[in-house]
C-alpha cells in the first residue's frame, strides 16, 4: 500500500488529505497539513493525433512514443487518433490501435481504443484533414468495427449511409461525434436523436471547429449539440477558441464539455515545420497552420488547457472536471476520472502553479 498526501481535487471541492491505493484508492483521509502541491485525477483525452515527433498513423512504435510523452503532462488514458487518409492507411493504423487497445504502454498511459476521425467527413468542412473523404457505407463500418478497438468515430450527418452508420456505430458502443460538417441544426438534432435512441452516446468533434456557427436564423450543430446531452469535444488553446467562447460553452454544459488536445506530431517540439496526414504544416508561436493560413490540428497538452481555464476564470474543481470526469462519463469509463474509493490509481501531482510534478498510472508512479 502507498500513501499520497496533498489538496486532493474532488468532485465538488479541494480538501487538505491523504489517500492509501494500490491499484485502485483504498482510503481518503482528511487533514490540517498546509501544502503547495496538488493531486487531481489522471487526464483522459479522447483525440489525439501526435507528439514529439510522432503520428497515430506511423504505427505501434510512434504511439508509444506520442502516449509517453502525454503521459508526462498528466494524461493517463488516451485514444490514438486518425485522419482521413486513403481507407488501406486508415486500416492499418487501426489495427496498429487494435495491437496496444487495452494495454498500459510503458511509461506511460493507458490506450482505451482509438478515435476514428476521418475518413467519414464533409468534403466542405474538412479543415486540416487530407481530401480522402468517403462515405459510411455498410462494408465500411462492418470493417471498422471488426478491429474492435474504435471507441469514438467522427462523422458528419449529412454524407450518404450516415443514418445507417450511426445507429450501427451506436449498437456496437461507439460514441458518436459529429463533427467536420456542414449539418444545419436539424440534421444535427435529428442525428443526436437517432443515436441515442439507438443506444448511443453522442457526442461533438472539437465544438466550434470544423463546424457551421451559431447565427440568428441558422442556429447550426454547435446549438444542437449544447442544448442536447450530447458531449462535446473543446480545444482549447485559446487560438482554436476564444475564451469567451469557451466560458459560455463551459456555462451551459459544464458536466459534458470535454478538453481534448488534438495534438499532432509537433507537441513538444520547436518551432518549424512538420506535417499532419502527409500535408505540410507550419508552427509558430504556438499555433499549427497549414501554407494557407487554416488550423492544422494543435501543439497542446492537456496540462496546458487545464492552466488556461484557470486563468480565464474556471475554479480548479470545476476547470479539472473538464479533462477528468467529463470525458471519463462520455466513454464510459467509470473505475476512473475522479478521486473515489475503489476508483483507479491514476493521478496527477500539480505544483502551485498547476506543472506537473509526478504521474500515478495503476498505482505506480511513471517516469
Amino acid at each position: 500500500m502507498t500513501e499520497i498526501s496533498g489538496n486532493l481535487i474532488l468532485p465538488h471541492t479541494i480538501m487538505s488529505g491523504s489517500m492509501d491505493f494500490d491499484m485502485s484508492i483504498q482510503t481518503i483521509t482528511p487533514t490540517q497539513k498546509e501544502t503547495d502541491r496538488y493531486i487531481l485525477p489522471g487526464f483522459i483525452d479522447g483525440h489525439i493525433h501526435g507528439g514529439d515527433g510522432a503520428d497515430t498513423m506511423d504505427g505501434v512504435k510512434a504511439i508509444h512514443t506520442l502516449s509517453q510523452f502525454h503521459a508526462r503532462h498528466g494524461t493517463t488514458t488516451l485514444l490514438p487518433t486518425t485522419i482521413t487518409n486513403p481507407w488501406p492507411d486508415v486500416m492499418n493504423a487501426l489495427r496498429a490501435i487494435a495491437e496496444v487497445t487495452g494495454q498500459q504502454i510503458p511509461n506511460g498511459p493507458i490506450i482505451h481504443g482509438a478515435h476514428l476521425e476521418g475518413p467519414f467527413v464533409s468534403p466542405h468542412k474538412l479543415g486540416a484533414q487530407p481530401p480522402f473523404y468517403i462515405s459510411p457505407t455498410p462494408d465500411k463500418v462492418s470493417e471498422v468495427l471488426s478491429t474492435n478497438c474504435v471507441r469514438i468515430v467522427t462523422l458528419a450527418p449529412e454524407l450518404p449511409h450516415a443514418q445507417t452508420a450511426m445507429e450501427s456505430f451506436a449498437k456496437a458502443g461507439v460514441r458518436v461525434s459529429l463533427g467536420h460538417t456542414v449539418a444545419s441544426y436539424e440534421q444535427a438534432n435529428q442525428a443526436i436523436c437517432h443515436i441515442c435512441k439507438s443506444g448511443g452516446v453522442a457526442g461533438g468533434t472539437h465544438l466550434f471547429n470544423a463546424m457551421p456557427p451559431i447565427e440568428s436564423r441558422r442556429p447550426g450543430p454547435v446549438t444542437a449539440l449544447m442544448c442536447s446531452d450530447a458531449y462535446a469535444e473543446m480545444i482549447f488553446d485559446t487560438y482554436h477558441i476564444h475564451p469567451a467562447t469557451f466560458r459560455l460553452a463551459q456555462r451551459i454544459m459544464p458536466e459534458r464539455l470535454v478538453f481534448v488536445t488534438d495534438a499532432m506530431r509537433a507537441a513538444g517540439l520547436p518551432d518549424g515545420p512538420s506535417q499532419l496526414g502527409g500535408q505540410d504544416v507550419i508552427v509558430e508561436n504556438g499555433t499549427a497552420r497549414l501554407p494557407n493560413g487554416s488550423l492544422a490540428g494543435s501543439v497542446l497538452t492537456l496540462d496546458a488547457a487545464l492552466r488556461n481555464a484557470v486563468a480565464v476564470g474556471i475554479p480548479l474543481h470545476e476547470a479539472v472536471a473538464l479533462l477528468t470526469r467529463n470525458p471519463a462519463n462520455y466513454l464510459g469509463l467509470h473505475d476512473r476520472g475522479t478521486l473515489a474509493l475503489g476508483k483507479r490509481a491514476d493521478f496527477v501531482v500539480m505544483d502551485s502553479c498547476l506543472f506537473v510534478q509526478e504521474v500515478w498510472v495503476g498505482g505506480k508512479r511513471i517516469h
